[in-house]
């Protein structure tokens, strides 16, 4: 010991602080979903959440913070003590929702891009008792008689697919009626209170399947092999739509920059590897690779995207 400097006795006597900071998770994470449950976040946020509990040995806590479609989530987790133990899983409508809301009570600054896990696209369902059965014929209906369609919530981009699909394109007047997530839509589509419901795929592709609801069309370029029956919106002849929810991991602005490289590199390990390819693609979900860059990249173009949306749309929620 007597030979050793002092300097590197010094800095072995901070390596043990040192391993202690860089130690991650050291006790429950809790993943705020900001959507009722049965959606599409919640799902793929309790799949990721598994996965993740496995790896790092610390329970992964699912808490979901439905409201203001999904504004009531962001603010929680954006407000949250920034140690790595609080993460939002929300859709694009964190991206949305910042040019739609005056006031959505959280800026695109309060976080940092954690992950994008996935993309699942967009699905037009009718009631089980609407006796029409395509996208034209519902248009054609609509402009005769008094329809809604239920959404996930305000600023989801199921919500502003429906407006760009049954307002701008069909000139129908479609009366939005927002739930807390897809799972009360769909609720309430299989029980004819509503005519139809516009919701991200993993929030309805079992009704589907099971015929508890009628799918009219998907927002996708192709049709999908697993719901091959279903035209995309741009075979309707209605207009040329393709849109998706994403589904984002973030964290507060001020957490460790190591602690977010982990998370994202933990994430892509996982989705890489396989390991949730089934359940991702049960819930109608695509898995996404992206680094920390190119994810905060891709959450800023969604942000540029929908803002214009949003003004051809001249839609304003306070």
């Amino acid at each position: 010991m007597k030979n050793i400097p002092l300097a590197a006795l010094a800095l072995l006597a901070l390596a043990p602080d040192a391993r202690a900071q860089d130690a991650w998770p050291t006790r429950n994470v809790r993943f705020v979903v900001a959507f009722a449950p049965a959606g599409v976040a919640d799902p793929i946020g309790r799949f990721v959440g598994q996965a993740l509990q496995e790896k790092w040995g610390q329970t992964v806590v699912v808490e979901n913070r439905a409201g203001a479609g999904g504004n009531l989530g962001a603010s929680v987790v954006a407000r949250s003590e920034p140690d790595g133990h609080s993460v939002l899983v929300t859709t694009s409508g964190f991206s949305v929702n910042l040019s739609l809301y005056e006031k959505p009570g959280y800026a695109f600054s309060d976080f940092q891009t954690a992950a994008v896990a996935g993309t699942s696209p967009n699905i037009i369902v009718a009631a089980p008792g609407l006796k029409e059965n395509t996208l034209p014929e519902i248009i054609a209906a609509a402009k005769a008689g008094k329809f809604s369609y239920g959404s996930a919530g305000v600023g989801t981009t199921p919500h502003l697919s429906a407006e760009q699909i049954f307002n701008v394109l069909g000139k129908a007047d479609v009366s939005h009626a927002p739930f807390t997530g897809a799972g009360p839509a769909i609720a309430a589509l299989m029980g004819n209170h509503l005519q139809l419901a516009v919701v991200a795929l993993p929030g309805a592709i079992e009704q589907v399947k099971a015929g508890g609801v009628k799918g009219v069309a998907l927002t996708t370029a192709e049709r999908r092999a697993d719901l091959p029956n279903i035209p995309t919106v741009r075979e309707t002849g209605v207009g040329d739509v393709v849109t998706a929810t994403n589904i984002l991991f973030l964290m507060p602005a001020k957490t460790p920059a190591h602690i977010v490289a982990k998370f994202n590199a933990d994430m892509n390990e996982i989705i890489k590897a396989g390991r949730l390819d089934k359940q991702f693609a049960a819930a109608g979900v695509t898995p996404m690779v992206l680094d920390q860059k190119q994810a905060h990249a891709f959450i800023g173009e969604e942000i540029a995207k929908w803002a214009g949306v949003v003004k051809a749309a001249n839609i304003k929620q306070e």
